[in-house]
């Protein structure tokens, strides 16, 4: 298995590109190919999706994308086809947000997810998905360690969202931790 290639971009298609390294192209599928640039250097982090019929390489711009990506394709009734459109198309904390507040609707705007495998989704990932590397909530300005904590003692991102920025950063960990625990049993 490959956990990333790094090399130069040397041919966009609709649906994937080939990345050149050490003389050999590899054809990556990406969720949106017209990201990257022709003869720009990128590393992209990859996932070998192996079958009786098919070798195929997908490719993603972070460990996090990767990560949601890995845990799309376990849900019953989603392959990588599938996932592929929904991290295209989606915030990486918009769908975790809709996953953990059951947003059904958000979840079926996403290319082939009808009522029932957005439901599966919502089954299979609710509570797994605030697991992947807090890099997914760093976008918010989240404090790392202060959410990492509250995520580890069972509270959902959205409740931890609502209180994050009301704690005073100057305090250590465990008085921000006190305070955050205060703040959501208001």
């Amino acid at each position: 298995m490959y956990g990333y290639i790094r090399g130069k971009i040397t041919l966009i298609d609709s649906s994937y590109v080939i990345i050149e390294n050490n003389d050999i192209g590899y054809i990556i599928y990406v969720p949106n190919p017209y990201s990257y640039k022709l003869n720009d250097n990128y590393t992209i982090y990859t996932y070998n999706h192996i079958r009786e019929d098919e070798n195929l390489l997908y490719g993603f711009t972070s460990r996090e994308e990767k990560e949601l990506f890995l845990k799309l394709i376990n849900v019953k009734g989603l392959g990588p086809k599938m996932a592929l459109p929904i991290i295209a198309t989606g915030s990486l904390t918009m769908i975790a947000d809709a996953v953990e507040n059951e947003n059904i609707n958000y979840l079926k705007k996403f290319p082939k997810i009808g009522d029932k495998v957005a439901k599966q989704m919502v089954l299979d990932l609710k509570g797994k998905l605030n697991t992947i590397n807090t890099g997914l909530f760093a976008k918010e300005d989240f404090s790392n360690e202060l959410t990492e904590v509250l995520l580890g003692l069972g509270y959902k991102q959205a409740d931890i969202k609502k209180v994050i920025n009301k704690v005073n950063s100057e305090l250590s960990l465990e008085d921000q931790v006190k305070e955050a625990l205060k703040l959501m049993l208001k």
